[in-house]
């Protein structure tokens, strides 16, 4: 097959590392693209986002097989623009992408199929919102109900910052159409941890169960990121937990859409908060997540370019998905400034390594210049390393982190920690 990726970052650099292991794989491209995406596909100078110009690629190349990094083009309905004419794309149909498009639907979805989350309401008068904040008890969770790039979401300590978060949502519009409506609702206590799932519309197959670290400072603190690192398989899901979270969430919210005439085909990735009452959803994204495929592909025995395939042709049920009994950590290399303000073009030193096996190096914001890699982004490298526990695998990850830098590099020294605790 000629398979084409979406996207320029690391959980793109690591799907296209993935699906090149494929024997049914014989050319891969990838649009846009980065510098180390360049080293195992051709990539191509289309914006994520240019849905006419993917499809007329994907045309002229006879591309047998798309796969959608990004969240933007799946609800902006690519998969929907591709499938009418015939292509063969992986993801969900606009429809079904809503379930991370609007938070305000995925809480009808949980509400309606009684899958457990967090208790909540929704609102697009801004008056209205005020006042329910100024009854509400403390703390308490606003949220933008369209993409905001993962940072519409603003966990409120008191009354004061729950106003401030609304004004800046709905009033400021500092996520534009995001914030026309919010969903506020009570803060959930407990671990967060990720559940990575293929699902052909009815049938679903599980990646290992990973923890992300979001906060920029060790010790979780400082502003949210889009991600400083994960690992899996995470010890907060017990094999009678991971059970129950198919059971009680991942199903039925699949069978609950099936029923709403939106079927779900593609990756769903539930964000889930183990609290002392069982497994609530945080939220759902209609994509691979972005550190956590880092560290859940590398540790899939399966064939990822089989495992799409059975997804659109609905035979999941059939596939035979195996996870390496091993662990993975990814450590995620930044620009200094990040998630703020950062400069861009610093030359990176030490990717030629030698790294030990079991370390990959996957690309997010990098870009030739002059013959040399430079950094183009916030968040710069992946570093993941596999070994047979968690404990080998954070030794082994920070030293590969160590042979790498760039003027002002920063990462986060406690990534995985949580699972030695």
């Amino acid at each position: 097959m000629k398979v084409l990726v979406i996207g320029s970052g690391g959980r793109e650099h690591t799907l296209v590392w993935k699906l090149k292991q494929s024997d049914l794989v014989k050319k891969i491209y990838c649009a846009p693209g980065n510098a180390g995406i360049a080293q195992d596909a051709e990539c191509v100078d289309i914006d994520a986002s240019d849905v006419r110009g993917l499809f007329r690629f994907a045309s002229k190349k006879k591309i047998d097989l798309t796969v959608v990094g990004p969240e933007a083009p799946l609800v902006a309905g690519i998969v929907d623009e591709f499938e009418l004419n015939g292509m063969n794309i992986f993801g969900p149909s606009r429809r079904a992408a809503e379930l991370e498009g609007s938070k305000a639907f995925t809480k009808y979805i949980l509400d309606k199929y009684k899958i457990p989350t967090a208790e909540f309401s929704v609102f697009s008068d801004y008056e209205d919102a005020k006042n329910f904040i100024k009854k509400s008890p403390m703390p308490i969770v606003v949220k933008a109900d369209g993409l905001a790039a993962g940072k519409g979401v603003i966990i409120c300590q008191t009354r004061e910052e729950a106003l401030e978060a609304l004004r800046l949502i709905m009033h400021t519009k500092a996520f534009g159409d995001a914030g026309q409506k919010v969903v506020i609702e009570e803060c959930l206590v407990g671990s967060e941890v990720s559940v990575l799932a293929l699902s052909d519309g009815e049938n679903l197959v599980y990646m290992v169960p990973s923890q992300d670290h979001k906060r920029i400072f060790d010790g979780d603190q400082g502003p949210n990121t889009g991600g400083m690192g994960a690992y899996a398989p995470t010890p907060h899901i017990s094999a009678e937990l991971f059970e129950r979270i198919k059971k009680e969430i991942m199903e039925p919210t699949i069978s609950g859409m099936a029923l709403e005439d939106r079927p779900y085909k593609g990756v769903l990735y539930a964000g889930l908060m183990i609290t002392q009452d069982g497994p609530k959803v945080l939220e759902y994204n209609c994509r691979f997540g972005d550190p956590e495929t880092q560290v859940v592909l590398p540790l899939a025995k399966s064939d990822l370019a089989e495992a799409m395939l059975a997804v659109q042709d609905g035979r999941l049920a059939n596939l035979q998905w195996k996870n390496q009994d091993a662990a993975a950590v990814c450590v995620v290399i930044a620009s200094g400034g990040y998630p703020g303000k950062y400069e861009k073009g610093k030359r990176i030193i030490g990717l030629e390594g030698p790294f030990e096996e079991g370390i990959t190096i996957f690309h997010a914001g990098t870009k030739q210049a002059d013959g040399q890699v430079v950094t183009n982004g916030g968040r710069v490298l992946g570093v993941t390393a596999i070994d047979e526990n968690i404990e080998k695998a954070i030794r082994k990850v920070y030293r590969g982190v160590g042979k790498i830098t760039f003027d002002g590099a920063y990462y986060r020294k406690d990534i995985a920690a949580k699972a030695l605790q």
